[in-house]
């Protein structure tokens, strides 16, 4: 695959299928692609590669919060790292399919139907910075004490007690 991404033909029809949902691909240097899509065509989406594609799990997912990087956005992304075991020309490879949410309110709908190996992954970022995962069947404490009453400790506003 000379010069262009594993995932090349997968994010050419995504953007032809959901157009304007599509709001950024990028292709990094180590060839993995990173395709943002609105919150709310996310589920549709998933579901397209997984049942189209062959994207059939989650290797993980991240929360970034995005208010004090070079350049700021007030935002939180969420980003899965998904792959496939099924089709072997994409067997070694990893998609970032991300999401840009309201730091206000972060809030989307939970991938954990499509992808039922993202159950822990939205727990954390639900708990670490505060992203409400809509239809997730256990939106619970993962790793935090339950009397944890402080801002979740990965926004960059947090600031440790003690410092």
């Amino acid at each position: 695959m000379s010069g262009e991404s594993l995932f090349a033909g997968v994010v050419e029809a995504v953007k032809q299928r959901f157009g304007d949902s599509v709001k950024e691909v990028k292709v990094d240097a180590k060839k993995i692609t990173k395709l943002v899509v609105d919150a709310s065509a996310v589920v549709d989406v998933a579901r397209y590669l997984r049942d189209n594609f062959g994207i059939d799990h989650v290797k993980a997912v991240t929360g970034v919060d995005l208010i004090k990087l070079a350049k700021k956005e007030d935002r939180i992304e969420v980003v899965y790292q998904v792959g496939s075991y099924s089709r072997e020309e994409l067997r070694g490879g990893v998609l970032n399919l991300s999401v840009k949410l309201d730091r206000s309110s972060p809030e989307m709908p939970s991938l954990c139907g499509i992808w039922p190996s993202a159950e822990y992954h939205e727990r954390e970022t639900y708990e670490m910075l505060g992203v409400v995962f809509k239809e997730h069947p256990n939106l619970t404490r993962l790793l935090l004490p339950e009397f944890w009453s402080d801002k979740p400790p990965l926004r960059k506003d947090y600031e440790a007690p003690g410092r």
